[in-house]
């Protein structure tokens, strides 16, 4: 599995890949729990490149956001139309905070907190 990853606050990490499902879910959540810095308080995982997830492909990036510390926060970043459609169709998108682009992700500074509003 590849991956990109710079900073710290907030870290980026790119997933390099054009597929996250069940062929790669243990290789996902492996490399993920690996570059994850434990001082970053918000991580920013980069999609833009990843044009297809299933189901354990989520359960991947959901196993990835329980392995954090407590008060890390993981955002997802550059959601092509059918990963979007998977996330809002199985409601992740109210466990995640999507953005349409990664620098859209970098730009809303503080990080969102549960229940909070869109504009």
């Amino acid at each position: 599995m590849k991956f990109t990853t710079r900073g710290t606050e907030p870290q980026v990490i790119g997933v390099r890949e054009t597929r996250i499902d069940s062929a790669v879910a243990i290789q996902f959540k492996d490399t993920m729990r690996e570059t994850l810095s434990p001082a970053a308080r918000r991580v920013i995982l980069d999609l833009s490149e990843v044009e297809f997830i299933d189901s354990s492909g989520l359960g991947a990036i959901v196993a990835a956001k329980k392995s954090m510390a407590p008060g890390q926060q993981l955002d997802l970043a550059g959601l092509m139309p059918m990963v979007d459609k998977v996330f809002r169709l199985t409601r992740m998108d109210t466990i995640f905070a999507l953005y349409p682009t990664l620098a859209e992700a970098e730009a809303d500074a503080p990080p969102r907190l549960a229940g909070g509003t869109e504009g």
